[in-house]
């Protein structure tokens, strides 16, 4: 698990919040929604409040959905969802932000963003009196399951997010090769960067795929972040990724010993190896966790999606349902990646391998920090006395309901129509056919619209991961949240960042002209972002 190191927000105080002693909630007194009540609770009165909502979408939220209707009916509300597909959250948000203003409730997907929409003056603040009086399920989970984060969303001492901790993120990104190219080359994974370069040079090289034509390559842009984690550093990302050393934060892409990992990635390129495509990404459209330069058969390892988008046939017992609806162990098929990739040829077969070890023996892949966002409140909600309130206790419900059933009713479904506990555990559940077969069936029923919470994980799923090791060797930000600074100048350095090492590796731009770069980045707003992410 990653060592939390220098965790520094410029104007953000990472204050001890004064907990008030609440060890219940203000409960809803209606009817729980278990397997014995097949609809909502009737609403006695017109709805207290409109509520405009942005939630996790892969899928349109219909107005009717039943789960909808019953947390509106629930709570007496009329809630109305922002369908902002989740590919083109940002984009679509900013849009309608600019339209619209803020909405009531509004999901901050990049943490480094709620300094800029405060700035922006789109957030309400929260006292933490009120947070712990109205959501008190939700920030007492926090507190007990993920401390080191329940002071994150405060600017200048005032809380305008609440934090959105994903306690998954312990696993890193995979590295992932084709097994079947590695056995028909007689090649074992690799586990030094020498290694990995025989590797690389036998798949673009030997014909792994066996059609006689030269049309194979080693890697692809996600890959490039495991040759420089051989350094010790993450590049290729959406955001600038910060290391610490000698007790200072540093911006990784500036390290001197990138110039060594660039000059093998430029020597990889020159000689074929590389994917020509990289600069457009791995990913060509849709699912956007999706490598289609691997599914397609042009290169033989990647480093991108997570660990459940590379599920293959067998890897562990699932709970699921027989063609009758009845609860059975089997074994889980693969999902996502690898379903496609062996739709296209079902003779491939894939590969988890440890970080390959670099020069000085350093190792890792690209880790994403547990803190994965933040869930605000708009300012225009104080114009209505009591909102602010009800929102989060409607939040609370959602996410943190203390009565399992009715927890996972609120995530998943109506328990028996949508689906089943697995076990008398409760810790897992079981999708119920048709739904099993739709992955967005909880967009169209309207579930699961709250925000995640830290709970430990227990599913089997987790506990594979687990065995891979895969809370190993993971490279994290070590800048979490934002600086004004940061928000101002970022989106320009790291396109100046993509630039410079797309040309460094490509060998349109001359390696001794790496400084070059660093000070171009540093004169670029890159000055300022390391002196505020260093508190000075």
């Amino acid at each position: 698990m990653k060592k939390k190191v220098l965790r520094r927000f410029v104007g953000i105080v990472l204050s001890s919040a004064a907990m008030i002693g609440l060890s219940g909630c203000e409960a809803y007194s209606g009817l729980s929604f278990s397997a014995k009540h097949s609809s909502p609770p009737s609403a006695s009165s017109s709805p207290e409040y409109k509520i405009s909502w942005t939630m996790h979408q892969n899928l349109a939220v219909p107005e009717d959905a039943e789960m909808l209707r019953y947390v509106e009916e629930k709570h007496n509300v009329d809630l109305n969802i922002w369908n902002l597909e989740n590919n083109r959250y940002e984009s679509l948000l900013d849009l309608k932000l600019a339209q619209e203003g803020a909405p009531d409730l509004l999901r901050i997907r990049q943490p480094q963003d709620l300094l800029k929409y405060q700035q922006q003056g789109l957030l309400a603040e929260i006292s933490e009196e009120t947070l712990n009086r109205y959501a008190p399920n939700l920030m007492n989970a926090i507190r007990q399951y993920a401390p080191d984060y329940a002071n994150y969303g405060r600017i200048d001492g005032k809380t305008y997010g609440i934090p959105v901790i994903n306690p998954t993120n312990t696993y890193r990104i995979p590295v992932v090769y084709r097994q079947d190219w590695l056995d028909k080359l007689g090649l074992d994974v690799p586990q030094t960067l020498e290694e990995f370069e025989k590797v690389i040079y036998a798949f673009a090289n030997e014909d792994p795929d066996g059609n006689g034509i030269k049309d194979t390559y080693g890697l692809s842009l996600e890959g490039m972040n495991v040759v420089f984690g051989a350094y010790g550093q993450v590049v290729f990302a959406d955001q600038l990724y910060f290391s610490e050393q000698n007790g200072q934060l540093v911006v990784g892409a500036l390290q001197p010993e990138m110039k060594e990992a660039l000059n093998v990635l430029r020597k990889w390129y020159a000689d074929g190896v590389i994917d020509p495509e990289f600069i457009t990404g791995e990913n060509k459209g849709g699912y956007k966790h999706l490598s289609h330069a691997f599914i397609n058969g042009r290169i033989g390892m990647t480093s991108m999606g997570n660990y459940y988008h590379w599920i293959d046939d067998n890897d562990y017992d699932a709970w699921t349902t027989d063609e009758r609806g009845v609860i059975i162990e089997k074994p889980v098929e693969a999902s996502y990646n690898v379903k496609e990739l062996k739709a296209k040829n079902p003779e491939a077969d894939v590969v988890f391998g440890r970080p390959f070890s670099g020069p000085e023996g350093l190792r890792g892949s690209k880790a994403y920090d547990k803190l994965m966002s933040f869930t605000a409140i708009g300012a225009n909600v104080t114009k209505e006395p009591g909102k602010l309130e009800k929102i989060l206790q409607i939040l609370d419900d959602v996410s943190a309901n203390l009565d399992l059933d009715e927890r996972a009713a609120l995530k998943n479904g109506i328990i028996g129509k949508h689906w089943k506990w697995a076990d008398s555990s409760k810790e897992n559940i079981v999708v119920l056919p048709p739904y099993n077969q739709d992955s967005n069936y909880l967009n169209t029923i309207g579930a699961n619209i709250g925000m995640m919470v830290p709970y430990p994980p227990t599913s089997r799923r987790e506990q594979w991961a687990a065995t891979l090791g895969l809370d190993r060797d993971g490279i994290y930000n070590a800048l979490e949240g934002s600086t004004p600074s940061l928000v101002k100048n970022g989106p320009e350095l790291i396109k100046l960042r993509n630039r410079a090492y797309i040309s460094f590796i490509t060998g349109e731009r001359s390696l001794e002209e790496f400084d070059n770069f660093v000070q171009e980045f540093m004169q670029a707003g890159g000055t300022e972002v390391l002196a505020e992410a260093n508190g000075k």
